[in-house]
């Protein structure tokens, strides 16, 4: 039997008040994982901006500051931290879990090694891309042969769906991999309740039932397509189409630069950050459709999240998100053009049906609760845990 005092240590680079979908998936980690009966603690990097961490876990804030081409993110500094590694020494950790190969991770494989446990690594992002966005070219090189040599240390590296090894082969990363699928937090029992949801929503958010309305949650950046949606409306003036846009980023100005270039300002919204979940839970439900015309994102939460909501995504096709989607069935695809998501859009307002049916299959096939995720990832804890000690 566990010693009650052991801890699972859950690192990550953000937190809130910082949102996107790693930050989800960490919260989710932490919630269930202490609604199983166990101790947590989330190590992440210090926030100015206050947020509510409602859950009964522990959160261990170090020393950091703000990431000026990525705002809202930070970057750690634990090195000028002394607190932080006092508590890495002082938790007794039974396994720790790293989301995140930069300061969080490099915290999480001094805990490792210091305690003789277990380190997870999850390959959430295409951290090349991340970096290429804001540093020079040998820089890049020099900090992914750092993010490379701390996958090569972990026990076991995971990845959120099968499509990601691509891109953590193409990174040169030769060990195993496993495949832990992440979850949602938001549930109806069947696809009808899912429909009467989505009527109250859009009674609720004031959406004309004969509008489509689009919805984009994420992170406001180039990489993410969102330009691409706003000149996509453009080209769909003659039909009502309508937008939300909900996240930050460091695109949200010349995004709105754009919205007024085009005057698309009755039809574009952005509500920036929306940290309540049950509102974020009414957009996802008034919303016809999901575009997300990304070939950066790995395996966006996002995706799955509108489909719990009924809501199918429109994504690239050949894109890693592209891999769970059937066009038409759970999905749509399209090409990475605003012509051709105008015309997949104009397409799908001219036989609604479509919507509903993709609704549908994306409900059903798109969708497993987190509480299921985390009995899996516990089962594979205690695993790697028991291999661990073995080999000691």
């Amino acid at each position: 039997m566990n010693r009650p005092e052991e801890v699972y240590g859950i690192f990550n680079d953000s937190f809130p008040p910082v949102l996107d979908g790693v930050t989800l998936t960490v919260e989710n980690y932490a919630k269930w994982i202490t609604a199983m009966g166990k101790k947590v603690a989330v190590v992440t990097p210090w926030n100015p901006e206050k947020a509510v961490i409602p859950e009964k876990y522990d959160v261990y804030r170090y020393f950091s500051l703000p990431i000026a081409s990525r705002k809202p993110y930070r970057y750690g500094y634990p090195k000028l931290d002394p607190f932080i590694w006092h508590k890495m020494r002082r938790a007794p950790f039974r396994i720790v879990h790293a989301h995140c190969p930069f300061s969080s991770g490099r915290l999480a494989a001094y805990a490792s090694k210091y305690h003789k446990v277990p380190l997870v690594a999850t390959f959430h992002s295409k951290y090349r891309t991340d970096l290429e966005h804001s540093l020079p070219e040998w820089m890049v090189k020099k900090i992914m042969t750092r993010v490379m040599n701390f996958f090569n240390t972990a026990d076991e590296v995971w990845i959120p769906q099968a499509k990601v090894e691509e891109t953590v082969r193409e990174y040169g990363y030769k060990g195993k991999l496993t495949v832990v699928d992440n979850g949602i937090d938001l549930a109806a029992d069947s696809f009808d309740e899912i429909l009467a949801i989505k009527n109250r929503a859009k009674a609720k958010l004031g959406i004309d039932g004969n509008e489509i309305q689009l919805l984009f949650v994420g992170q406001h950046i180039k990489e993410k397509g969102v330009l691409l949606i706003i000149k996509a409306i453009d080209l769909l003036r003659d039909l009502p189409v309508k937008a939300s846009f909900i996240g930050t980023g460091y695109a949200v100005d010349e995004m709105s630069e754009l919205i007024r270039h085009l005057h698309l300002e009755d039809r574009i919204t952005l509500h920036g950050i929306i940290p309540d979940r049950d509102k974020l839970k009414e957009h996802y439900a008034a919303a016809d459709l999901f575009p997300f015309p990304s070939f950066y994102d790995n395996a966006p939460l996002v995706v799955r999240e509108a489909a719990m909501m009924g809501t199918p995504s429109l994504v690239l096709a050949g894109s890693t998100t592209a891999e769970v989607i059937t066009d038409s069935y759970n999905g749509f695809l399209c090409e990475n053009s605003p012509e051709s998501y105008a015309a997949k859009i104009r397409d799908l307002h001219n036989d609604r049906k479509k919507i509903i049916a993709a609704g549908r299959g994306a409900a059903a096939t798109l969708t497993r609760p987190w509480r299921e995720v985390i009995e899996e990832v516990m089962m594979r804890y205690n695993e790697i845990i028991e291999k661990y000690g073995n080999r000691r």
